[in-house]
C-alpha cells in the first residue's frame, strides 16, 4: 500500500489551520486541506499491514488502503471513485467525523496513525474543485415512490441511493432548509453550509424532490406555519416510507433553578446562530457577548457551544463534565483497535475555555428570574461492591459556586421525537428509538422503515450515512424483490 517504506520515512502531518485569534472573528471554516504533495506523502505512510483494521473501524467501511495508494500515485480521480463507492458524503465526514478509522490504524499502536481523515478531506475537495462530482442518473426508472422523512445524513444517503436505483424519492423536512442537524446544529466554522447545498443540487439533478417546512405526523403536533402530511397521506402516495429523523429530545437537568432565564438547551443556542449566518434576521437570538457562560456537558455539542460563545464575545467560558477527567493517552495494549477513552481537546477548546471534570450541578441561583450562578460540587466514582457498577458520590465539603449569566445544557440526547413514531404506530425500544433491526431496517408497520438516529439513537454522522445506505438497499429489495445496491 503506497510506498513500502513510507511509514518509516514520513511523519504524520496535521492539517494547517488559521490561528485562534483570527478565526474567532468570523464563522467560516478555518482548517485547510493538505496540498497534493502533502497528501501523497501522508498516503505513502499507509503500510501493508495485512489486515486493514481501519476498514472495520470505519462505520461505512471505507476502502482506505486503496484510496491511500491511489493518492500516493496522484491518481486523484480514481481515489475519488473508491471513496464514493462506500461514502455518499465524504465532504461531511472529512470535516466532522472523529475518525475512528485512525484509532484503528495499525500505525496508531505507535501513536502516529495515518492521517486518513485529512486525506479524505483532500480527495473530496479536489473532486469538487475539478468538477468530478456530477449527478449519477439511473439507467431506468422503476415507477416506485419512496418518502424519506428527515433530511439529515441518514435520510440524504438513503434518498440518493434509492434515486440512483431508479425510484422516485421525495424528502420531507420540517425545517425551512435541508440538512437536519448538519444544517441546524453543527456550527458553520466546522461545516460550511454551501457543502450541503452543492450536494442538494446534485441530488435534485438525480431526481430527488425536496419539500421543506413539512411536518409528518398528526396535525395537532405540528408547529404553526408548517404544511402537515399525515401517515395516512404518505401511505396512500408512496410505496415505501423511511423515517430518518434525528435524535432531538435533549437530556434535561432537573435541579432547582432550571426555570431561570438564561438556562437553555444547547441546540436552542446553536440553531439560531446557523440561521443568522445563513442570512436570516432574528430578533430573539440569545447571545453570549459579555457574559459568563457555563456549558454543562463535555461532548461535541458542548464544544460547539464553547466555540460559538467565544465568537459571540463571551467574557468567560467554563465547561464542566460529570465524568472523571480521561487519561491524556490510552493504554494501547488494552484498547487498540477500538475507540479509546482519552482526553480530547477540540479546536474550540484551543480558542479559550476553562474545563473541569467530575462536577455535578446541585442548583442554579438567580435574581429577578435571571440566572446568576451555578452551585456545583465535586464527585468521585466508586465501584458498588454488590453490582460491580460504578456509582457517583459527592465529595464531602467540595461545594463551590460558578458565576453564570448563561447556562447551556449540552448533556446529550435521549430519544427521537416520539410523536412522529407514535403517529405511524411504530413500536419503540426501551430508549424510545424506533424498533427495527439492521438486517432489513423494517418497523412493525408494513412499509415503514427506520434508519439513523431515529433507529439507533444519538450517534455519529458516519453511522447515519451507513444506516441510510443499508436501509436504501433494504427498501430497494422490498420494492423490487432483489437489489444491486451495496450494503
Amino acid at each position: 500500500m503506497g510506498k513500502i517504506t513510507g511509514f518509516l520515512e514520513q511523519e504524520r502531518l496535521q492539517e494547517a489551520s488559521e490561528a485562534p485569534t483570527a478565526r474567532l472573528k468570523h464563522w467560516r471554516e478555518f482548517v485547510l486541506h493538505l496540498t497534493d504533495e502533502q497528501a501523497g506523502k501522508q498516503a505513502s505512510r499507509c503500510m501493508d499491514c495485512g489486515i486493514p483494521f481501519c476498514n472495520n473501524g470505519c462505520p461505512v467501511n471505507n476502502v482506505i488502503p486503496d484510496w491511500n495508494d491511489l493518492v500516493y500515485r496522484q491518481n486523484w480521480r480514481g481515489a475519488l471513485d473508491v471513496l464514493h463507492s462506500t461514502n455518499n458524503f465524504p465532504e461531511f465526514t472529512g470535516r466532522i467525523c472523529p475518525a475512528p478509522c485512525e484509532a484503528a490504524c495499525t500505525l496508531n499502536i505507535n501513536d502516529d496513525a495515518v492521517g486518513i481523515k485529512s486525506i479524505e478531506h483532500a480527495i473530496i475537495d479536489k473532486g469538487w474543485s475539478e468538477g468530478w462530482v456530477t449527478p449519477e442518473l439511473p439507467s431506468r426508472k422503476t415507477g416506485k415512490k419512496v418518502a424519506v422523512v428527515g433530511s439529515g445524513p441518514a435520510g440524504l444517503a438513503a434518498a440518493q441511493q434509492l434515486a440512483r436505483a431508479g425510484h422516485d424519492v421525495t424528502v420531507f423536512e420540517k425545517n425551512d432548509r435541508i440538512g437536519g442537524l448538519l444544517r441546524y446544529g453543527i456550527p458553520d466554522f466546522k461545516l460550511e453550509k454551501k457543502l450541503i447545498d452543492q450536494r442538494i443540487q446534485q441530488m435534485q439533478a438525480e431526481g430527488v424532490t425536496f419539500k421543506t417546512s413539512h411536518y409528518i405526523g398528526n396535525a395537532t403536533d405540528a408547529a404553526k406555519g408548517l404544511t402537515v402530511m399525515t401517515p395516512a397521506d404518505l401511505d396512500k402516495a408512496f410505496d415505501a416510507i423511511i423515517l430518518s429523523g434525528g435524535c432531538e429530545t435533549p437530556r434535561d437537568l432537573p435541579v432547582e433553578g432550571r426555570e431561570l432565564d438564561g438556562v437553555m438547551y444547547a441546540m436552542d443556542f446553536l440553531r439560531p446562530q446557523n440561521k443568522v449566518v445563513a442570512g436570516d434576521k432574528l430578533t430573539d437570538q440569545v447571545l453570549a457577548k459579555g457574559k459568563h457562560v457555563v456549558v454543562i456537558g463535555g461532548g461535541d455539542t458542548g464544544s460547539d457551544c464553547v466555540g460559538t460563545s467565544n465568537r459571540h464575545g463571551a467574557k468567560a467560558v467554563v465547561q464542566i463534565e460529570l465524568m472523571p477527567r480521561p487519561p491524556e493517552s490510552e493504554n494501547k495494549a488494552l484498547t487498540w483497535p477500538y475507540w479509546p477513552a482519552k482526553l480530547r481537546t477540540s479546536s474550540s477548546h484551543e480558542e479559550g475555555a476553562e474545563r473541569d471534570w467530575a462536577i455535578t450541578t446541585k442548583s442554579l441561583v438567580g435574581k429577578n428570574g435571571k440566572v446568576e450562578k451555578l452551585i456545583a460540587a465535586r464527585v468521585e466514582w466508586v465501584k458498588d461492591e454488590t453490582t460491580g457498577q460504578m456509582k457517583m458520590q459527592e465529595v464531602k465539603g467540595s461545594e463551590f459556586e460558578i458565576k453564570a449569566d448563561l447556562v447551556l445544557l449540552a448533556m446529550g440526547f435521549v430519544a427521537p421525537v416520539s410523536k412522529v413514531l407514535t403517529a405511524f404506530g411504530v413500536d419503540m425500544d426501551p430508549r424510545g428509538n424506533a424498533r427495527a433491526n439492521t438486517d432489513d431496517y423494517r418497523s412493525n408497520v408494513g412499509k415503514v422503515f427506520a434508519a439513523g438516529d431515529m433507529r439507533r439513537g444519538q450517534s455519529l454522522v458516519v453511522w447515519a450515512i451507513r444506516e441510510g445506505r443499508q436501509c436504501a438497499r433494504a427498501v430497494d429489495e422490498f420494492l423490487m424483490g432483489s437489489t444491486e445496491l451495496p450494503r
